[in-house]
């Protein structure tokens, strides 16, 4: 996956339409398409690593293909994929997605609304059990009885979507830079 190393915002929008697979040690998979991403890098206000490289913001600086998993509001944990050549911090928010099936662990609530199950980031993370434990995970494709996160298929511009640019929600610095993509009229998109 080089084309990772390219920079966040033309990542972003290709991650579209492509799935993400979560492998548990038990060898159960749960796939969730992405519907929704946006991008963050050097230079922007509201990238992690704008102002300095910390221990927090470390993975942002590469190599490429590795998650950058953080905690927002101190409660739900939030998925990124680090893009760029190593060195250039920046990486690709996972802000929705549509599970192919709704594990057991998804709260009642959601089982009649199974599109809304990984509908934002805190939501996603804990539809795939995700948290900062997988900080740093490479993504490749795990071996049974291992637990593993990857991409499968092809770059959005390879696909027939109608995706719809605009700019970034739910942070107060560089919010008009439109660099939130999504699906239109998909209804796994984040309502936020």
């Amino acid at each position: 996956m080089e084309w990772l190393s390219q920079p966040a915002p033309l990542v972003a929008p290709a991650l579209l339409g492509m799935v993400l697979v979560r492998q548990f040690a038990d060898g159960l998979q749960v796939r969730a398409q992405i519907v929704e991403t946006e991008a963050y890098t050097a230079g922007d206000p509201a990238c992690h690593a704008y102002r300095r490289k910390t221990q927090r913001n470390q993975v942002m600086f590469g190599p490429p293909g590795h998650l950058y998993i953080y905690r927002i509001y101190g409660l739900y944990h939030c998925l990124n994929i680090v893009t760029e050549p190593e060195g250039i911090p920046a990486a690709v928010l996972i802000r929705a997605a549509q599970l192919d099936r709704l594990p057991d662990w998804i709260p009642a609530n959601k089982q009649n609304q199974p599109a809304r199950a990984a509908a934002g980031p805190g939501l996603l993370c804990q539809a795939l059990r995700i948290d900062g434990s997988h900080n740093g995970w490479r993504l490749e494709r795990a071996e049974a009885g291992q637990e593993g996160i990857w991409l499968e298929g092809s770059p959005s511009w390879q696909t027939q979507l109608s995706i719809v640019q605009t700019t970034r929600i739910g942070i107060t610095q560089g919010a008009e830079i439109p660099w939130r993509w999504y699906i239109g009229g998909h209804p796994a998109v984040s309502r936020y």
